[in-house]
């Protein structure tokens, strides 16, 4: 039997396999125990008493929160017909909410277990029962659908949280106990301050310390020791949700002000990359942004494809990214890795569109004229890019500067025609 798709404490799954061995308990009567999620979830992971409309739990990673909701989401669909999930994207509604490790599928025993339709969108339960997929990068999705339960999952890192967030809310009206529960890493969003403020929520916080026993060595040892004590640590795995950094240069009230939910005709459109030449346990991932400058003069962040990736991966990501906004040319840092980039990119797409860009000042002095724009109200954000907007506002000056951040400097260096402290329009 395949153990692994469920998350059982190391202690706990040995004991039963031992007894089984022993004759004390038969192979079948194990796999039923390792089902039972009441026998293996801690006491904060299992539905909460009382009158409530929201569900939030707000931990850190690794605490459990994606086979929290799952499980919730199994034991509602034995009593009611309507229950829906709402992943960020497609692929991390598929990927995780269903087929992942700690998924639905993985999660449910063969009797439970539902059908996953992906073309139509849902799976079906053998009760009956029915849960639609929405995404939130796809709001309109979710006008007019209603639910009686709903799983919201990482909340914080959805490409348009209010947008989507309010049409879910109208669309819970179903059944005699409308609820939703909401997995999340925190972020300071309006959505995550108005729902922990509101009455009928009930706020589970926990931290990746407290799953210690049910995560690899590996993530142990590597991630907590990088993290630990940073303002990063503090919000991944402590769950804790962190204002700015008031060192920082730029403000996460400057971006709200200036949030669109799409941009106006562009004149022009790039794709910037800061690249790691190296895939390896521990680098840093290659900035990826597409930007582009509009007629209004304004300019207008597109999108984040930062990703980890071997050189193949993240110049197959950024050509991707060139296409699909129909960039003009994309741009890339010649001070790392050389003519590396240009030569990776040629590799996928030989006739690219490529411009070298060379740093001659230091990556303050860089993007202090970026933050700037921000300032004067010049730069939007045309949706949500949650790890972009964490490393925008968490990044102290003089500390080595983050991918995504380095990326998007670039993007607007390019767009903005700088050549030196002033900035100009195209």
């Amino acid at each position: 039997m395949n153990y692994s798709i469920v998350s059982l404490g190391l202690d706990e799954l040995l004991a039963l396999k031992e007894a089984c061995r022993r004759g004390e308990l038969p192979p079948t009567a194990l796999a039923r125990e390792a089902y039972r999620w009441r026998t293996w979830a801690r006491p904060e992971q299992l539905l909460p008493p009382g009158a409530w409309r929201y569900w939030l739990i707000k931990a850190g990673r690794g605490w459990g929160k994606t086979r929290t909701g799952a499980e919730t989401v199994r034991e509602w669909a034995k009593d009611y017909k309507l229950v829906n999930l709402i992943g960020a994207t497609a692929d991390d509604a598929r990927d995780i909410m269903i087929e992942g490790e700690s998924g639905l599928l993985a999660i449910c025993p063969a009797g439970e277990r539902p059908t996953y339709r992906k073309s139509d969108r849902q799976l079906v339960w053998p009760s009956g029962a029915k849960s639609l997929i929405f995404t939130a990068d796809e709001p309109d999705r979710l006008r007019g659908k209603q639910h009686e339960k709903l799983w919201a999952d990482e909340l914080a890192s959805w490409r348009y949280p209010k947008e989507a967030w309010d049409q879910a809310m109208l669309g819970l009206r179903l059944g005699d106990n409308p609820q939703v529960v909401v997995t999340t890493t925190p972020r300071p969003i309006q959505v995550l301050r108005d729902l922990l403020a509101d009455r009928l929520t009930v706020v589970t916080g926990g931290t990746t310390y407290e799953n210690r026993e049910n995560l690899a060595a590996g993530f142990w040892q590597e991630i907590i020791k990088r993290y630990e004590g940073t303002r990063l640590g503090r919000q991944e795995l402590l769950a804790e949700l962190l204002e700015d950094n008031p060192d920082a240069l730029w403000k996460r009230a400057q971006i709200e002000q200036c949030r669109v939910l799409q941009a106006p005709e562009l004149l022009r459109i790039v794709i910037a990359v800061d690249p790691e030449a190296v895939l390896a346990e521990g680098n840093a991932e290659t900035g990826i942004v597409a930007a582009g400058y509009g007629k209004d003069k304004q300019y207008y962040v597109l999108d984040d494809l930062s990703l980890r990736a071997s050189p193949h991966g993240w110049a197959s990501r950024a050509i991707v990214g060139y296409h699909r906004y129909r960039a003009d040319r994309i741009v890339g840092e010649v001070n790392q890795g050389g003519d590396m980039v240009e030569h990776t990119l040629r590799t996928v797409e030989a006739g690219v569109p490529y411009k070298a860009v060379r740093a001659s000042r230091g990556k303050q002095a860089r993007a202090e004229p970026i933050a700037a724009l921000y300032e004067q109200g010049k730069v939007h954000h045309v949706g949500s890019f949650p790890a972009l907007e964490d490393q925008l506002c968490q990044w102290t000056p003089g500390d080595p500067s983050p991918d995504r951040l380095d990326a998007l400097v670039w993007a607007l260096t390019e767009l903005s025609g700088q050549t030196g402290p002033a900035i100009w329009p195209i």
